[in-house]
């Protein structure tokens, strides 16, 4: 299976800040991959450079073994990009938005007027062909959005946060909508803070921290806890605000998160004495346990514990390649079609 999309030693600097910091990594055709990392992390710079909106400082980036500095032209007719908003257009319907990126794309008479039908039904905007676009829900916008990257049918898509704001029918249509996708064998690159959905739909994941990869791999690689480690969920009959200043002063036990009728406990031990001490002193001390069992590592605390094994020098990023000097790309200026291509 070959390469849709390779970084290599990328690094992005704004003045003394580094947005991206020697990030290096390869997605194969037809994979679905999701990108993590916090606000800030470089997630946004690295999906900009690769829409050829923006220019690394050093690094290479390519889209099916385009430059996207060298040859961005050719790379944005093989992409689609869906960033977190886009530019819309006052008293335009949705039809009228379509049929204004499929002539800028180039698409002419018969064959303009069958690639937004396909597009339209694809993401359902048939019956909302008339509407205002300021009219639209945020899930419509979305699927708006979605369907003008694809008019001119890329193999690549790149979509940044698309899920941000959506209801759960929305998340739901979303999730639909990539899957299609992929089975059609688009490559497809996508950012969320919605880890759960992103482990349900992705084959892989890709986790950004301070402008490095520091995990890619599946979700269940990076759910492995380790076995020195057992997470459990405790349920008490009531009381549950006891539970926190009991763990406090309690061996082996460190609350990871606080709910409404007990919390989720990790014991720092796999050994099953251990664990059964650890329930057996609750029920001494008058805890009302009603429910106690082991449960996997969510996504949200595998990547929370990276970051604090990565922050203890436990471990290392990936690909922590230092930037060589002199290794800045030639900058063609950016092309004139730019915001007919992308949306402003």
């Amino acid at each position: 299976m070959s390469v849709a999309i390779a970084v290599h030693n990328l690094h992005r600097s704004f003045g003394h800040l580094k947005a991206v910091n020697g990030v290096s990594f390869e997605i194969k055709q037809g994979s679905v991959v999701g990108f993590v990392g916090a606000n800030g992390a470089g997630k946004t710079t690295t999906m900009r450079i690769l829409a050829t909106l923006d220019y690394p400082t050093a690094g290479t980036a390519s889209i099916l073994g385009r430059s996207v500095v060298q040859y961005p032209a050719e790379v944005r007719r093989l992409l689609g990009w869906v960033p977190d908003s886009f530019g819309t257009y006052e008293n335009m319907t949705v039809l009228e938005y379509l049929d204004f990126y499929a002539r800028a794309l180039g698409f002419k008479g018969q064959e303009r007027v069958q690639r937004i039908q396909d597009v339209m039904d694809f993401t359902d905007l048939g019956p909302l062909s008339g509407r205002l676009i300021n009219q639209m829900s945020k899930g419509q916008g979305q699927r708006l959005c979605l369907g003008r990257a694809l008019i001119h049918d890329p193999q690549v898509l790149i979509m940044d946060e698309p899920a941000a704001g959506l209801d759960p029918k929305a998340r739901v249509e979303l999730k639909r909508l990539i899957r299609i996708l992929a089975e059609e064998g688009k490559t497809i690159l996508i950012s969320s803070h919605i880890l759960s959905e992103l482990g349900e739909m992705c084959d892989t994941l890709l986790f950004i921290d301070k402008g490095k990869i520091v995990h890619h791999g599946t979700a269940q690689s990076l759910q492995r806890t380790d076995h020195s480690v057992t997470l459990v969920d405790v349920k008490l009959a009531h009381s549950p605000e006891k539970l926190v200043p009991w763990a406090l002063v309690s061996p082996h036990v460190k609350i990871l998160e606080e709910r409404k009728s007990g919390a989720r406990l990790s014991i720092d031990s796999a050994d099953p004495g251990v664990i059964a001490g650890v329930l057996r002193r609750m029920i001494t001390d008058g805890l009302p346990v009603v429910e106690f069992h082991q449960e996997q590592q969510n996504l949200e605390d595998a990547f929370i514990d990276m970051l604090g094994r990565i922050e203890s020098g436990e471990v290392m990023p990936l690909h922590a390649v230092p930037s060589v000097p002199g290794q800045a790309p030639e900058r063609p200026p950016l092309p004139v079609e730019d915001p007919a291509r992308w949306g402003g």
